[in-house]
């Protein structure tokens, strides 16, 4: 296995595929799932010249299961220790979802000496959670009710969550059972306290200040029938803040949009990297 260790002792696992000495692209995988989200993407991108990372957070995947610290500051550490350990430079920051928040809140921690372009994919900045000043977020109601699904019969729940996911209980959707197994695999394969507490960490952090610090080329790609993340409360908010975003909207697109629409979301984050 390969893996970095945080100043604060606990194993990162990673993949690094493709040529080390040429541009990095670094993925950020979404909640409950790990590296493994972005097979397709890194193959697609290495095959084309790019070097392709991605980690599992800490909690998840393969990496360790720690009791304290899976909060988004750390995860966006942890992140920033990564790319220092491997010297990444000129990188390209891909993140969905949950990944999307870490790879702001980097930004907003760390800056982008080190970043050239980013893309946030389905991602929950500026904030999830319903507020006097974000009207347009979900009621906590919605995130306790996560925590109690994932707490009370995991399996079953993230089974059950792969239909809004990829938007599998629309009419006339191509249900593949294999994706909503794997979904459920890596799910399983990270830590339940480490999850519980990235329930909170995706929902309650406030990006609105990490977004004002943009200053790179950013995409931001989501689905307007994302089932998920809501498109109102997030990218439609995020482009209001990144003045230099591209915001390109997938008609119809669920949130687990990089399986469900995989070649169309390959060629378009393609095009943005070359663009």
């Amino acid at each position: 296995m390969t893996t970095i260790t945080t100043k604060d002792g606990t194993n990162i696992f990673f993949k690094d595929w493709g040529p080390k000495d040429a541009q990095p692209i670094l993925f950020s995988h979404g909640w409950p799932l790990s590296a493994d989200a972005w097979d397709a993407q890194m193959v697609f991108f290495a095959n084309r010249g790019f070097r392709t990372i991605a980690h599992d957070r800490r909690g998840h995947g393969r990496s360790d299961q720690v009791w304290d610290n899976n909060t988004m500051d750390q995860y966006a550490d942890d992140l920033a220790e990564l790319i220092e350990q491997l010297d990444l430079k000129d990188v390209i920051l891909v993140g969905h979802s949950t990944g999307g928040g870490e790879v702001t809140r980097y930004i907003g921690r760390h800056g982008t000496a080190r970043v050239a372009k980013v893309a946030l994919i389905g991602a929950v900045p500026p904030l999830m959670l319903k507020t006097e000043a974000n009207p347009g977020g979900l009621p906590i109601d919605v995130f306790d009710g996560i925590r109690k699904g994932t707490f009370d019969n995991r399996p079953q729940f993230f089974k059950d969550l792969t239909l809004p996911f990829y938007g599998y209980n629309r009419d006339g959707a191509a249900v593949s059972e294999a994706v909503r197994d794997e979904f459920v695999r890596q799910g399983m394969n990270g830590g339940l306290k480490g999850l519980l507490d990235s329930i909170r960490a995706f929902s309650e952090s406030d990006f609105n200040e990490d977004l004002k610090k943009f200053d790179k080329p950013t995409l931001v790609l989501h689905g307007d029938d994302d089932q998920i993340v809501p498109i109102g409360a997030a990218a439609l908010s995020t482009v209001q803040i990144v003045k230099q975003a591209v915001l390109k909207v997938y008609e119809g697109g669920a949130h687990g949009l990089t399986v469900t629409e995989q070649d169309r979301f390959n060629a378009d984050l393609l095009d943005f990297i070359n663009s």
